[in-house]
């Protein structure tokens, strides 16, 4: 489903009240700006709205240098705010991709 730029949505999900914003090409929740956005096959949702630190990372063994960890809200199970993996997400792939920069503001699970 699209929504106009500049509509507003709300979403309730147990005590978590999420409020997505499209503004202009851009994508905001709770005021945030999202800066990167990954979806999944199962119709997870993760989005970065800012880079807590970087890092490197051990996965199965192999070492990714210089991983972003981002702070964002992730829509699975639950709905929850907190920090995620660039690199564990990309080691997902094909399973797990980035969204376009064009498609966040009409990306999510949304009521």
């Amino acid at each position: 489903m699209r929504i106009k730029s500049e509509a507003l949505l709300l979403e309730r999900r147990g005590d978590l009240m999420v409020r997505f914003e499209a503004r202009k090409n851009d994508l905001y929740i709770d005021g945030k700006k999202v800066i990167k956005g990954y979806e999944s096959f199962s119709g997870w949702y993760w989005f970065a709205t800012e880079i807590v630190q970087k890092q490197d990372t051990v996965l199965n063994g192999k070492v990714y240098k210089n991983d972003t960890i981002y702070y964002g809200l992730v829509q699975g199970f639950e709905e929850e705010w907190g920090d995620f993996s660039k690199a564990e997400l990309e080691s997902l792939k094909p399973k797990v991709w980035e969204i376009k920069k064009r498609d966040l503001p009409y990306a999510g699970r949304r009521g």
